[in-house]
Protein backbone atom coordinates (compact mmCIF):
# COMPACT_ATOMS: atom_id res chain seq x y z
CA UNK A 1 0.00 0.00 0.00
CA UNK A 2 1.50 3.65 -0.72
CA UNK A 3 0.48 6.96 -0.48
CA UNK A 4 -1.01 8.91 2.60
CA UNK A 5 -3.94 7.89 4.00
CA UNK A 6 -6.45 10.84 4.39
CA UNK A 7 -7.79 11.58 7.87
CA UNK A 8 -10.58 13.22 9.30
CA UNK A 9 -11.75 15.85 11.32
CA UNK A 10 -13.62 13.25 13.31
CA UNK A 11 -10.35 11.61 13.41
CA UNK A 12 -8.58 14.27 15.23
CA UNK A 13 -11.53 14.94 17.21
CA UNK A 14 -11.39 10.93 18.88
CA UNK A 15 -7.84 11.65 19.31
CA UNK A 16 -8.08 14.83 21.31
CA UNK A 17 -10.03 12.93 23.99
CA UNK A 18 -6.89 11.96 25.00
CA UNK A 19 -6.25 15.11 26.05
CA UNK A 20 -9.27 15.52 27.58
CA UNK A 21 -8.72 12.47 29.41
CA UNK A 22 -5.50 13.51 30.89
CA UNK A 23 -7.23 17.31 31.54
CA UNK A 24 -9.63 15.21 33.78
CA UNK A 25 -7.52 13.53 35.26
CA UNK A 26 -5.74 16.26 36.53
CA UNK A 27 -8.69 18.16 37.29
CA UNK A 28 -9.51 14.36 39.71
CA UNK A 29 -6.14 14.80 41.30
CA UNK A 30 -5.91 18.88 41.96
CA UNK A 31 -2.50 18.57 39.92
CA UNK A 32 -4.15 22.37 38.27
CA UNK A 33 -2.83 21.51 34.70
CA UNK A 34 -6.36 21.48 33.54
CA UNK A 35 -6.27 24.56 32.14
CA UNK A 36 -2.92 24.47 30.47
CA UNK A 37 -3.23 21.23 28.63
CA UNK A 38 -6.54 22.91 27.20
CA UNK A 39 -5.06 25.86 26.21
CA UNK A 40 -2.03 24.45 24.47
CA UNK A 41 -4.21 21.66 22.45
CA UNK A 42 -6.07 24.82 20.91
CA UNK A 43 -2.61 26.33 20.68
CA UNK A 44 -1.49 23.97 19.08
CA UNK A 45 -4.27 23.40 17.16
CA UNK A 46 -4.38 26.80 15.81
CA UNK A 47 -1.16 27.54 15.19
CA UNK A 48 -0.79 24.36 12.54
CA UNK A 49 -3.70 25.38 11.01
CA UNK A 50 -2.04 28.64 10.46
CA UNK A 51 1.37 27.27 9.63
CA UNK A 52 -0.54 24.64 6.90
CA UNK A 53 -2.05 27.34 4.93
CA UNK A 54 0.84 29.62 4.91
CA UNK A 55 2.94 27.20 3.83
CA UNK A 56 0.52 26.01 0.66
CA UNK A 57 0.52 29.09 0.05
CA UNK A 58 4.61 29.51 -0.04
CA UNK A 59 4.62 26.17 -1.50
CA UNK A 60 2.38 27.35 -4.82
CA UNK A 61 4.87 30.62 -4.85
CA UNK A 62 7.93 29.33 -4.96
CA UNK A 63 9.89 32.74 -4.27
CA UNK A 64 13.61 32.85 -2.65
CA UNK A 65 12.54 36.15 -1.10
CA UNK A 66 8.78 35.36 0.59
CA UNK A 67 11.04 31.73 1.85
CA UNK A 68 13.92 33.83 3.41
CA UNK A 69 11.74 35.74 4.91
CA UNK A 70 9.88 32.48 6.47
CA UNK A 71 12.84 31.59 7.61
CA UNK A 72 13.73 34.62 8.97
CA UNK A 73 10.31 34.66 10.60
CA UNK A 74 10.91 31.27 12.24
CA UNK A 75 14.76 32.36 13.07
CA UNK A 76 12.72 35.13 15.38
CA UNK A 77 10.12 33.08 16.98
CA UNK A 78 13.00 30.66 18.25
CA UNK A 79 14.93 33.71 19.52
CA UNK A 80 12.86 34.78 21.71
CA UNK A 81 12.11 31.06 22.95
CA UNK A 82 16.00 30.78 23.71
CA UNK A 83 15.73 34.16 25.89
CA UNK A 84 12.46 33.23 27.48
CA UNK A 85 14.15 29.48 28.78
CA UNK A 86 17.19 31.77 30.10
CA UNK A 87 16.84 32.02 34.17
CA UNK A 88 20.09 34.48 33.98
CA UNK A 89 19.80 36.57 30.84
CA UNK A 90 22.32 38.99 29.04
CA UNK A 91 21.82 42.99 29.66
CA UNK A 92 20.89 44.83 26.41
CA UNK A 93 20.82 43.65 22.57
CA UNK A 94 22.61 40.24 23.61
CA UNK A 95 19.94 39.59 25.87
CA UNK A 96 17.96 38.20 22.23
CA UNK A 97 21.01 39.10 19.88
CA UNK A 98 23.76 36.14 21.15
CA UNK A 99 21.30 33.26 21.00
CA UNK A 100 19.38 34.14 17.94
CA UNK A 101 22.12 35.27 15.78
CA UNK A 102 24.31 32.01 16.48
CA UNK A 103 21.72 30.05 15.74
CA UNK A 104 20.29 31.53 12.55
CA UNK A 105 24.13 31.45 11.16
CA UNK A 106 24.68 28.00 11.85
CA UNK A 107 21.42 26.81 10.67
CA UNK A 108 21.58 29.11 7.51
CA UNK A 109 25.21 27.78 6.62
CA UNK A 110 23.69 24.13 7.23
CA UNK A 111 20.28 24.46 5.55
CA UNK A 112 22.46 26.15 2.13
CA UNK A 113 24.71 23.47 2.34
CA UNK A 114 21.98 20.33 2.29
CA UNK A 115 19.96 22.23 -0.36
CA UNK A 116 22.76 22.64 -2.52
CA UNK A 117 24.85 19.69 -2.67
CA UNK A 118 22.58 16.67 -0.73
CA UNK A 119 18.81 17.41 -1.54
CA UNK A 120 19.29 19.29 -4.69
CA UNK A 121 16.00 20.24 -4.84
CA UNK A 122 15.21 22.35 -8.29
CA UNK A 123 15.26 25.10 -7.87
CA UNK A 124 17.74 24.87 -4.90
CA UNK A 125 15.69 26.79 -2.69
CA UNK A 126 12.66 25.16 -2.91
CA UNK A 127 10.01 26.46 0.38
CA UNK A 128 8.65 22.23 0.11
CA UNK A 129 12.36 21.30 1.05
CA UNK A 130 13.81 23.80 2.59
CA UNK A 131 11.18 25.18 5.03
CA UNK A 132 10.60 21.70 6.55
CA UNK A 133 14.25 21.15 6.92
CA UNK A 134 15.24 23.99 8.31
CA UNK A 135 12.45 24.01 10.80
CA UNK A 136 13.93 20.42 11.65
CA UNK A 137 17.44 21.86 12.03
CA UNK A 138 16.28 25.00 13.96
CA UNK A 139 14.12 23.78 16.74
CA UNK A 140 17.05 21.15 17.60
CA UNK A 141 19.71 24.17 17.32
CA UNK A 142 17.36 26.75 19.41
CA UNK A 143 17.38 23.55 22.15
CA UNK A 144 21.13 23.44 22.16
CA UNK A 145 21.90 27.00 22.17
CA UNK A 146 19.19 27.15 24.99
CA UNK A 147 20.67 24.82 26.96
CA UNK A 148 24.28 26.04 26.76
CA UNK A 149 23.73 29.89 27.52
CA UNK A 150 21.64 29.15 30.62
CA UNK A 151 24.44 26.37 31.86
CA UNK A 152 27.01 29.15 30.76
CA UNK A 153 25.09 32.14 32.31
CA UNK A 154 24.08 30.15 35.32
CA UNK A 155 27.67 28.31 36.29
CA UNK A 156 29.48 31.40 35.42
CA UNK A 157 27.53 33.36 38.59
CA UNK A 158 27.71 29.95 40.77
CA UNK A 159 31.36 30.07 39.72
CA UNK A 160 32.03 32.99 40.24
CA UNK A 161 35.26 32.92 43.19
CA UNK A 162 37.06 30.39 41.29
CA UNK A 163 37.20 32.26 37.87
CA UNK A 164 37.81 35.47 39.75
CA UNK A 165 40.52 33.43 41.33
CA UNK A 166 41.95 31.92 38.12
CA UNK A 167 41.79 35.52 36.87
CA UNK A 168 43.86 37.10 39.81
CA UNK A 169 46.45 34.50 39.28
CA UNK A 170 47.33 35.56 35.72
CA UNK A 171 44.94 33.03 33.89
CA UNK A 172 43.48 34.47 30.14
CA UNK A 173 39.60 34.15 30.62
CA UNK A 174 39.36 31.55 28.31
CA UNK A 175 41.69 29.29 30.58
CA UNK A 176 39.46 30.56 33.66
CA UNK A 177 36.53 30.28 32.19
CA UNK A 178 37.07 26.66 30.71
CA UNK A 179 35.20 24.64 33.29
CA UNK A 180 32.34 26.43 33.24
CA UNK A 181 32.58 26.29 28.86
CA UNK A 182 33.19 22.68 28.81
CA UNK A 183 29.98 22.19 30.78
CA UNK A 184 27.77 24.38 28.89
CA UNK A 185 29.35 23.16 25.40
CA UNK A 186 28.45 19.37 27.08
CA UNK A 187 24.56 20.81 28.31
CA UNK A 188 23.92 22.25 24.99
CA UNK A 189 25.21 19.25 22.79
CA UNK A 190 23.60 16.19 25.12
CA UNK A 191 20.14 16.35 23.69
CA UNK A 192 21.36 16.05 20.32
CA UNK A 193 23.74 12.96 21.70
CA UNK A 194 20.82 11.49 22.75
CA UNK A 195 18.68 11.74 19.71
CA UNK A 196 21.45 9.87 17.85
CA UNK A 197 21.96 7.26 20.12
CA UNK A 198 18.18 6.31 20.77
CA UNK A 199 17.23 6.96 16.81
CA UNK A 200 16.16 3.61 15.43
CA UNK A 201 16.08 1.81 18.51
CA UNK A 202 14.30 3.35 21.51
CA UNK A 203 12.40 5.50 18.68
CA UNK A 204 11.57 5.83 15.17
CA UNK A 205 12.37 9.73 14.40
CA UNK A 206 9.54 11.94 12.72
CA UNK A 207 10.96 12.63 9.45
CA UNK A 208 11.69 8.47 8.73
CA UNK A 209 7.77 7.47 10.72
CA UNK A 210 6.40 10.37 8.39
CA UNK A 211 8.02 8.73 5.13
CA UNK A 212 7.05 5.14 5.91
CA UNK A 213 3.42 6.45 6.41
CA UNK A 214 3.51 7.80 3.28
CA UNK A 215 4.49 4.51 1.50
CA UNK A 216 8.86 5.41 0.70
CA UNK A 217 10.79 2.35 1.28
CA UNK A 218 12.07 2.05 4.93
CA UNK A 219 15.42 2.15 3.67
CA UNK A 220 15.12 5.14 1.32
CA UNK A 221 13.39 6.38 4.27
CA UNK A 222 16.78 5.86 6.48
CA UNK A 223 18.88 7.44 4.25
CA UNK A 224 16.93 10.85 4.57
CA UNK A 225 16.79 10.41 8.18
CA UNK A 226 20.13 10.07 8.69
CA UNK A 227 20.64 12.92 6.42
CA UNK A 228 18.77 15.06 8.31
CA UNK A 229 20.48 13.36 11.60
CA UNK A 230 23.89 14.42 10.58
CA UNK A 231 22.80 18.08 9.59
CA UNK A 232 20.68 18.91 12.69
CA UNK A 233 23.90 17.69 14.72
CA UNK A 234 25.98 19.93 12.80
CA UNK A 235 24.30 23.15 12.88
CA UNK A 236 23.50 22.25 17.02
CA UNK A 237 27.44 21.64 17.32
CA UNK A 238 27.98 25.03 15.61
CA UNK A 239 25.12 27.06 17.52
CA UNK A 240 26.34 26.08 20.66
CA UNK A 241 30.07 26.49 20.16
CA UNK A 242 29.29 29.69 18.97
CA UNK A 243 26.87 30.85 21.53
CA UNK A 244 28.76 29.53 23.92
CA UNK A 245 32.16 31.28 23.44
CA UNK A 246 29.99 34.52 22.31
CA UNK A 247 29.37 34.26 25.80
CA UNK A 248 32.24 34.17 27.44
CA UNK A 249 33.34 37.05 25.38
CA UNK A 250 30.71 39.19 26.61
CA UNK A 251 30.97 38.15 30.18
CA UNK A 252 34.37 39.09 30.48
CA UNK A 253 36.27 42.01 28.98
CA UNK A 254 39.68 43.22 27.18
CA UNK A 255 41.69 43.19 30.51
CA UNK A 256 40.18 39.67 31.12
CA UNK A 257 37.75 40.91 34.08
CA UNK A 258 34.83 38.74 35.03
CA UNK A 259 31.77 41.02 33.96
CA UNK A 260 28.83 39.93 35.78
CA UNK A 261 27.03 43.53 35.74
CA UNK A 262 26.16 42.53 32.10
CA UNK A 263 23.48 39.68 32.99
CA UNK A 264 20.39 40.45 34.55
CA UNK A 265 18.71 38.10 36.90
CA UNK A 266 15.22 36.92 35.65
Amino acid sequence: MTGIISLSYLDLALASVLLLLNAGLSLRLQLGLEKDIVVSAVRMAVQLILVGLILKTLFSLSNPWLTLLAMLIMGAFAGREIMARQRTRFTGWWRIGLGSTTMMIAGMLVIVLALTTQVQPDPWYDPRYAIPLFGMILGNTMTGVSLGLNTLTTNAVNSRKAVEAALLLGCTRWVAFRPVTREALVSGMMPIINQMAAAGVVSLPGMMTGQILAGVDPTEAVKYQLLIMFLIAGSTGAGVFMSVIGGVWRLTDERHRLRLDRLQRS
